[in-house]
């Protein structure tokens, strides 16, 4: 199991209300969160910081400007096996064209445990595969 309480996640939120929420699920479930409103935020904090994050989740539609999808190529280009959540509520048809392999897509609205669960799982799972 992940030691929660020393992960750091970066979040991706354009909707101010949806990140405040989302940050704080994740921090009252012990990991510690940067956040952002838009991909090109998110994708210079990588270039600058990417070893401290050990998972990305970015909702896909951002706005203007780069999406969700870049922001998860770009943060598997940076580190690259990061386990990434995608989270939207109208683009998962496009998942396995634009989002990269062994991530996870949360279909809004959802329930707080699915974003717990899919973040715990990937968490868990790059843990064992480092671990062999």
């Amino acid at each position: 199991m992940v030691d929660d309480l020393s992960v750091q996640l970066l979040l991706v939120e354009d909707d101010h209300l949806l990140r405040l929420d989302a940050e704080e699920l994740l921090i009252e479930h012990g990991f510690e969160v940067t956040s952002f409103a838009s991909a090109e935020e998110a994708i210079a904090e990588l270039d600058a910081n990417s070893a401290r994050f050990s998972g990305v989740i970015t909702d896909i539609r951002l706005g203007k400007g780069a999406n969700g999808w870049k922001v998860g190529q770009h943060a598997r280009q940076c580190v690259p096996n990061i386990p990434l959540v995608y989270v939207t509520a109208d683009s998962a048809s496009e998942w396995t064209s634009h989002g990269v392999p062994n991530s996870v897509l949360i279909q809004k609205p959802f329930v707080p445990a699915q974003l717990i669960a899919a973040i715990s799982g990937l968490l868990n799972d790059a843990s064992m595969a480092s671990a062999v």
